[in-house]
């Protein structure tokens, strides 16, 4: 049996994947900093640039943004699809081969966190904003909007059993497939890491591919471009959170929506995110992370049972058996005809969930030592599957009762008369007793989620520009968190939400094709590890 070190890597596996850190260490570190260069250098400099141009250039940056995305959209749906496909089906497969036994960190490694902080963390990254925005938005537009185009497979609601059909299509787009994404991203990071003893950093995953070359121009590459991914896909998220929450603050206190309180929302809720991220991941991120979650599940049980439990419990397991039955046609590409839907939304929300991944999949990675692969998976893959649909189940679900009854007045203002989506969630909470004093909580809680993505963003990005090392200074994590605060600023002032989905899909694209690789390098190393 091969020597194992103190990081849990087979020494006797790494002739085939021995790291050699010198070759790596071409940090440089002015004013006491740890940059790993070019990556650091390359991408800051671009970020800054592009923040500075579509500020100076805000009607130029809104047109294009508004043509870019659809362009994409339209043009690799087939590939953004069959890619997501296959990771899953990849993922699935690994549960069930004799490699699912790994354990990450080697044989004798242990988990450094509960299972409650654990998957309290996993999926406060994972999810972010998108409960409170989607929620209610998502089935009610499928269901309502444009004259039924925007209906997932163009299905009838009039015919019986098809009455949430809405629901079935946001749990596609929050359910397996997405989660796919981030599991093979952080699962390939978590071992390399973890097991081989290399820096935990995208261009460590592809050292079966390129060898030594990852300490040269490819590996700056793949990092650089870990970098624009993870940045635009976060700050989509953060923008879209400032949406919510200016919103929400017009009817909560009536302070009336502006730009210039969406730029005041993104600076103070960045600065407080800076202040997580100074008391680091334990003491900040992870205590974040479980007041999120009992906060959300606190707000979750009220909306279930002053909907009705057993309402609810019904629709949930009638949507999941739908979502499983449609999952393979709604998986596939090829000949649709609910272009609205598939355009719309399938193909954006898939290059998002790729955008996120080296984010979502770097912090999961970095908390999920000492589980096995087969339990990485599970709950990495199927538990946030089933509570995203519980929760897009309960809450869209009861909003479509309430249209369907003819309820629901601010639903349907914000979602069918006149499309405002940040305000589809507060629409639906009027509809609820007690709305004075839960609309707060829902406000506080749609912060604390931007400050938690915010400042586990700022934690990744800084270990991808770092070279891969999770110590470094404090002075970089406050540069990137006050540069994701710019860039959702400058992408909101440029063209809006297009331009913050239009920023998210360009960079998820190009970064799918090195997902795809990791599913082969990261089998390629399972292989050779003992279970």
């Amino acid at each position: 049996m091969a020597d194992t070190d103190a990081t849990g890597s087979d020494s006797g596996i790494s002739a085939e994947f021995e790291t050699d850190f010198e070759m790596g260490q071409d940090n440089i570190r002015p004013f006491g900093l740890d940059i790993h260069n070019p990556v650091f250098l390359i991408s800051s400099l671009v970020i800054i640039a592009f923040v500075l141009l579509s500020l100076a250039n805000q009607e130029a940056s809104a047109e294009f943004f508004g043509w870019l995305r659809p362009y994409l959209t339209s043009n690799f749906d087939w590939f953004l699809v069959i890619s997501v496909d296959l990771m899953l089906v990849f993922l699935l497969a690994l549960i069930f081969l004799p490699v699912g036994r790994v354990r990450i960190g080697g044989k004798d490694a242990q988990p450094d966190y509960s299972y409650a902080g654990w998957i309290a963390m996993m999926f406060a990254a994972g999810i972010g904003i998108g409960l409170l925005f989607f929620g209610v938005l998502e089935p009610t537009y499928y269901n309502f909007s444009e004259g039924g185009n925007a209906r997932p497979l163009n299905i009838d609601i009039t015919q019986p059993g098809n009455e949430y059909i809405g629901v079935v299509g946001t749990i596609h787009h929050w359910g397996l497939e997405g989660w796919a994404v981030y599991a093979v991203v952080g699962l390939t990071l978590a071992i390399f890491a973890y097991n081989k003893g290399m820096p935990m950093t995208l261009r460590s995953a592809f050292y079966p591919i390129l060898g030594d070359r990852i300490w040269g121009w490819w590996g700056h590459i793949i990092d650089t471009l870990a970098v624009f991914a993870t940045l635009f896909g976060l700050t989509t998220s953060l923008g879209l959170g400032a949406q919510q929450v200016a919103f929400g603050l017009e009817e909560v206190f009536g302070i009336q929506q502006s730009n210039t309180v969406t730029v005041i929302l993104i600076i103070g809720i960045t600065a407080i995110a800076l202040g997580s991220v100074l008391m680091g991941m334990d003491k900040g991120v992870k205590r974040l992370s479980e007041i999120n979650m009992l906060m959300a599940v606190a707000l979750f049980l009220f909306v279930f049972f002053v909907t009705g439990a057993v309402t609810a419990i019904t629709r949930y397991f009638n949507v999941m058996v739908d979502y499983v039955t449609l999952l393979p046609a709604l998986s596939n590409p090829f000949g649709r005809e609910d272009t609205s839907f598939f355009h719309g939304w399938t193909t954006f929300y898939w290059a998002w969930w790729i955008a996120w991944s080296p984010f979502v999949g770097m912090f999961i990675a970095r908390i999920s030592k000492g589980r096995t692969v087969r339990e990485f998976i599970l709950c990495a893959l199927i538990a946030p599957t089933l509570v995203c649909a519980l929760w897009m189940s309960t809450f869209g679900g009861a909003a479509i009762d309430m249209l369907n009854a003819g309820g629901a007045e601010g639903v349907k203002a914000t979602v069918i008369d006149s499309y405002k989506p940040e305000g589809a969630l507060f629409g639906f909470l009027q509809e609820l007793p007690l709305y004075g004093i839960v609309s707060p909580i829902a406000l506080i809680l749609i912060v604390i989620f931007f400050v938690t993505s915010s400042d586990s963003g700022s934690l990744v990005i800084d270990t991808i520009t770092a070279g891969g090392k999770m110590d470094a200074p404090v002075v970089q994590r406050i540069f990137w968190c006050t540069l994701e605060g710019l860039v959702a600023i400058a992408l909101l002032l440029g063209g809006g939400l297009a331009a913050l989905q239009g920023a998210a899909v360009s960079t998820g694209i190009p970064f799918t094709i090195v997902v795809l690789l990791m599913c082969y390098t990261v089998y390629k190393a399972l292989q050779t590890e003992e279970r």
